[in-house]
């Protein structure tokens, strides 16, 4: 129990202190959230990325399953050939 209330006092006093700091101008809040801003850029920056995971596994996906019906003996679509002029 007494641990668990060390841990919370600690909590809030660093929250108390980020609140302090970003009063003072010492750390950047440029909308006034009480969130600094290098969090809400880390933030974003992690969304970006996963965003970017997200669209190369769904990618990925769908090549095992290209080549999980090529290794059956099925005919792989792929591209159509390009008309030649």
């Amino acid at each position: 129990m007494k641990l668990l209330l060390f841990i919370l006092v600690v909590i809030l006093l660093a929250a108390g202190a980020v609140v302090y700091y970003i009063k003072k101008g010492k750390i950047a809040d440029r909308d006034g959230d009480l969130i600094p801003d290098v969090v809400e850029d880390a933030i974003e920056d992690v969304k970006e990325k996963a965003a970017t995971v997200k669209r190369k596994t769904k990618r990925v996906v769908k090549e095992v399953k290209d080549v999980a019906d090529a290794v059956k003996g099925k005919k792989r679509r792929g591209r159509k050939p390009k008309n030649k002029k």
